[in-house]
């Protein structure tokens, strides 16, 4: 979009919306009540979209100060989820919150690629709109409270990525070096956080490989943790489980067990649940039963659930307050955070659900689906790299002699986007599976076909390949 576009959308979306106190602040510019944004971004000329309520007095506005009419928010959302069907088929989208109409819904690389949905969009049009370093803003407030409740902790925090949520809590349960981090080996805050454990924390990280293959469980913890005095050692201080992690579940009894012995030993216990929500929704147990066995745990909204940014940190309100304040120190605070954290609600209200069971989301549904396509892939001869637990397929691609490359190359063919052997079925492509599913099995076919011919010299990937690179 051309710089002087935008600027004519955003003055018609928000018009004057940040006035502030204060002499050394300007006046917002008067609204030109014949000036409206695009035909594309508004359902006709005739209905632009105004603030409903005015400031007075000099004073800060209040949290009702800037909301938009809510006719005229769903005049403009459904507006805004036209495009050319054809286009995202082809990964090309016409216009952005049409969720699975988009990019999201051809593309299974990650779940993180879900595209944020027009209800979205209308979340944001009526949100209030005040300063979260403050704690002033009430959608942003009322998101935290919200999460808390669901995983029955005292209290959260809006974070601005599942890594900023897991660094926050790490830097908030370790206090003192030397002190040590246990964790599985594939764990994102080993593979995928830029050091951040160490250079935040200053933690010695030990990566332990689960003895089952699929999940960490007591004896291996129990093999790797060091809880005397010797001073050889780095004491451990923290565990941090994963949950899903590849896709796989580890079960709540497994997760009760290590909180009981980390109770029982003064350790502190961590969760990364960007994707906890996956295990809810498979019927493992509740949020509130997983979120009970650990001091702090992070869970996102910008993979599965479709919001286009952010996570949420809950635990005590003792450990909240310092991830606060540690939130704070490397840049993390916002301002008006109700644009982001509207549409976090949405997206836990109508994707995960409204209870702590998940109850009436979306995310089971692709569980189903996911299963489908394993055992498509299974049946025509093909074999998985890892159980389908949630929503992850991972196709064991070395069997099948079929190289990165070239499930690229066949997924791009087909209009689909491909990571190498994993498929994340996320739930805009259950919403999209009519197109997604028939390409998948063509994918599917030629991939075996090609098997006999590939055997030859063919040259496995010998390792997993890093979820960021570029295919």
């Amino acid at each position: 979009m051309r710089r002087k576009e935008a600027i004519s959308v955003l003055g018609g979306l928000f018009p004057g919306a940040r006035p502030r106190s204060g002499s050394c602040r300007r006046a917002a510019p008067a609204v030109d009540s014949t000036s409206t944004p695009p035909q594309r971004y508004l359902c006709s000329k005739s209905t632009p979209i105004s603030l409903v309520s005015s400031r007075e007095n000099g004073s800060r506005p209040s949290a009702q100060a800037f909301r938009i009419s809510r006719s005229k928010t769903r005049l403009f959302a459904s507006s805004s989820t036209t495009m050319d069907s054809s286009a995202a088929q082809n990964g090309k989208p016409g216009g952005a919150w049409i969720g699975s109409a988009g990019a999201g819904g051809i593309d299974l690389r990650s779940d993180t690629m879900t595209t944020p949905t027009a209800s979205m969009l209308a979340a944001i049009q009526s949100c209030s709109l005040l300063d979260d370093v403050f704690q002033e803003d009430p959608t942003t407030l009322d998101l935290e409270a919200h999460c808390a409740a669901l995983a029955g902790k005292e209290a959260g925090l809006f974070v601005l990525s599942g890594t900023m949520g897991n660094q926050l809590a790490l830097r908030s349960l370790l206090t003192q070096p030397p002190h040590g981090v246990v964790c599985d080996y594939r764990s994102h805050i080993v593979k995928y956080e830029a050091g951040g454990v160490s250079s935040l924390t200053g933690a010695s990280v030990k990566a332990v490989v689960p003895s089952n293959g699929i999940y960490l469980t007591l004896e291996d913890i129990k093999a790797n943790v060091y809880l005397d005095d010797d001073v050889h050692t780095c004491p451990t201080r923290v565990i941090s489980l994963e949950n899903t992690l590849n896709g796989m579940i580890m079960p709540l009894y497994e997760v009760r067990r290590i909180s009981k012995f980390a109770r029982e030993n003064g350790l502190k216990l961590h969760c990364d649940g960007a994707r906890l929500w996956e295990a809810v929704a498979s019927g493992a147990g509740s949020l509130t039963d997983f979120a009970a066995c650990f001091d702090t745990v992070s869970l996102c909204f910008s993979k599965g659930l479709g919001a286009p940014i952010g996570s949420v940190l809950v635990g005590d309100k003792i450990v909240i307050k310092h991830a606060r304040w540690v939130r704070k120190s490397i840049g993390g605070g916002l301002r008006q955070s109700g644009v982001v954290t509207a549409a976090a609600r949405v997206a836990v209200d109508e994707t995960f659900g409204k209870g702590p069971n998940g109850e009436g989301g979306l995310l089971h549904k692709t569980h189903s689906l996911a299963k489908q396509i394993a055992q498509m892939w299974t049946d025509l001869g093909g074999k998985l790299a890892h159980p389908v637990h949630t929503n992850m397929v991972w196709l064991d691609l070395d069997d099948a002699k079929c190289s990165p490359d070239r499930i690229h190359e066949l997924g791009t063919e087909e209009g689909l986007k491909l990571y190498y052997n994993r498929l994340v079925i996320h739930y805009q492509i259950y919403q999209n599976r009519e197109a997604v599913v028939p390409k998948l099995e063509r994918i599917f076919r030629a991939i075996m076909d090609e098997k006999s011919k590939n055997s030859a010299g063919f040259e496995g990937t010998n390792g997993e390949r890093s979820m960021y690179q570029s295919q």
